[in-house]
């Protein structure tokens, strides 16, 4: 009895040890690089222009023009990215399709060799290619992922990655303009909301990363800060050049 109670916690245990982080990424990286993207674009942005000693009304309206221009550009090119991306999949898919119809002993004498190639003993390698090319459909799976790397049922779609990148770098963006929204009269109650959303992003993307929270947030507050004391530095500059 005890030996099966230690070998159920043993098993636990392993599983346990074999829960891995999202490595592909698909949700994360338009949600991070929107979310960051709108946050340091539009605060630099911002202080950029109040660098040019300008009205506050100046500096909101240019804060809600970079959040709708950027939103709009980032749904845009997540959009096309995505969706040629798709159709680059889905033609090689086709020319794949096609190879298995036409050259069914071929493909399937290609697929043996490639579990020789990985340690299969040749006889085994070829009755395994030979029972998964029965089903033309399983076949192009097994071709797509081997191949191609890709599967063929778990295709991004471009209108989700758009909506999604509109909307993450909206958030970011309101960030830096929410205190002017809610009665500040200076850029600092922004700028001291934003490097803390910054820090706060970074610090949330080390939980599916290797890194520490506190270098990622530290990090990202640091990149955020250097593009706005740039710009603001810059606004300054050729506010005093203009004027």
């Amino acid at each position: 009895m005890a030996i099966i109670e230690t070998e159920a916690t043993l098993h636990e245990a392993h599983r346990d040890n074999h829960t891995h982080r999202d490595v592909n990424g698909g949700w994360l990286r338009p949600a991070v690089f929107g979310a960051m993207d709108g946050l340091v674009s539009n605060l630099a942005l911002m202080t950029g222009v109040a660098g040019g000693a300008v009205s506050q009304h100046t500096v909101i309206l240019s804060g809600l023009a970079g959040l709708a221009a950027g939103a709009f550009s980032m749904a845009a090119g997540e959009y096309t990215s995505v969706a040629s991306q798709r159709e680059l999949v889905e033609a090689e898919l086709d020319v794949e399709r096609r190879q298995l119809r036409k050259h069914p002993k071929d493909e399937e004498a290609e697929l043996a060799a490639l579990y020789e190639s990985r340690g299969v003993e040749p006889e085994l390698a070829r009755e395994v290619a030979r029972q998964l090319s029965k089903d033309p459909e399983q076949a192009l799976e097994i071709h797509a992922r081997e191949e191609l790397g890709i599967d063929p049922g778990d295709l991004p779609s471009p209108t989700v990655a758009a909506v999604s990148s509109f909307g993450s770098f909206a958030l970011g963006a309101l960030i830096p303009v929410l205190p002017y929204l809610l009665g500040a009269s200076s850029m600092w109650p922004a700028v001291m909301l934003a490097l803390l959303g910054l820090f706060l992003c970074g610090a949330v993307v080390a939980k599916v990363t290797a890194r520490t929270w506190w270098y990622s947030g530290l990090r990202q507050l640091f990149l955020g800060g250097a593009a706005a004391g740039v710009t603001y530095a810059l606004g300054t500059l050729f506010g005093t050049a203009v004027g």
